[in-house]
């Protein structure tokens, strides 16, 4: 009876074993599949939760091998997926909008930015900008080829004010800073993911930045999400399911991490200051995290709300001749089926 439980015992462990070893052509064995990811402008700390879906391996948990390059601007985002340069891209509703009104073929999957990033930046004493209604009188350092000041003057008329109230006054973006803390200007506009960075400078002036974010007093504009051509959808979509599914696990990760996905991303771009960059995530978690997000997952979003942002386009900043319908702009179909919440 020994001898037998022996054998039984050794069949067994050889079970076991060969069931813990890969076997060929399994899906352990197959090569990983090579994903170029094109960020919206340079590396910044707001972009570590995809260094971190890199560096905690959730894209090779999907068989997937992802490069990040980095861009210029979001137009250029989108010229990299038509090139082929990059299969996937990062990029904003509004750029979207516009090319697709110009002809490009390339669909959202995912928002990652619930709200817009538009900001106006202040200081008190100074203007000290806190309601919509103290937009009317004032001058907004902004540069003559942003269409920023289009969605602030219909963000001013959905709240009954006058637009030509508000004074443009052409500032390069590298000099708004400077001109808003050497009280050249009263106020300037980014995007809300400088507020740390001035917020610092503010206080070493002896000021108190104030930030007036349009999302948080009624402009209902989708912003920055996943994106990829219509060809590369239909041709990769099991692909792009596993890209989507596996960037929210990085998101999730950076927003309840946000020291370990800074440190994450310091190991592919060694010039991001973690402590700095950990400033930039809780940014953008307010962008990402929103009722909507906590109930449907991180990467939700509402096609209604989608035509919302179309109109809005349409209505104050203009889309051409060619508007596209608001169907042509999205693809609900790539989100995981199990919701990634924050």
């Amino acid at each position: 009876m020994a001898r037998l439980n022996r054998v039984v015992l050794t069949a067994l462990s050889a079970l076991m074993l060969a069931a813990a070893v890969p076997q060929p052509g399994s899906a352990q064995d197959k090569p990983l599949t090579k994903i170029t990811f094109s960020l919206d402008f340079i590396p910044l700390g707001r972009h570590a939760p995809w260094y971190a879906a890199i560096a905690e391996g959730y894209y090779k948990d999907e068989g997937l091998d992802v490069s990040i390059i980095p861009s210029q601007g979001t137009a250029q985002t989108i010229q990299a997926l038509e090139a082929g340069t990059a299969q996937i891209g990062f990029t904003d509703v509004p750029s979207l909008v516009l090319a697709r009104a110009n002809g490009a073929k390339v669909k959202m999957v995912a928002v990652n930015y619930e709200k817009a990033p538009y900001a106006i930046f202040s200081l008190n004493p100074g203007a000290n900008v806190t309601e919509a209604k103290q937009l009317e009188g004032l001058t907004l350092g902004s540069g003559a080829g942003s269409f920023t000041p289009k969605v602030i003057a219909g963000f001013m008329t959905q709240h009954g004010l006058d637009p030509k109230k508000l004074t443009i006054s052409n500032v390069a973006p590298p000099a708004r800073a400077t001109t808003l803390l050497a009280g050249q200007v009263p106020s300037i506009e980014f995007f809300v993911m400088s507020k740390p960075g001035l917020e610092a400078a503010a206080k070493a002036k002896g000021a108190e930045l104030k930030t007036f974010l349009l999302a948080d007093h009624g402009l209902t504009l989708y912003s920055n999400g996943v994106v990829a051509t219509e060809d590369y959808l239909a041709k990769n979509a099991d692909v792009v399911k596993r890209f989507v599914h596996a960037s929210l696990r990085g998101w999730q990760f950076a927003l309840r991490n946000p020291m370990k996905a800074a440190e994450d991303q310091a190991k592919f771009v060694p010039s991001l200051d973690p402590g700095k960059s950990v400033a930039e995530i809780g940014v953008v978690k307010d962008l990402a995290v929103t009722p909507a997000t906590q109930k449907n997952g991180l990467g939700w979003f509402d096609p209604a709300e989608m035509k919302s942002s179309l109109d809005c386009m349409g209505k104050y900043v203009g889309v051409g001749a060619n508007p596209p319908a608001a169907a042509d702009l999205y693809a609900t179909c790539f989100l995981p089926v199990t919701p990634v919440k924050p």
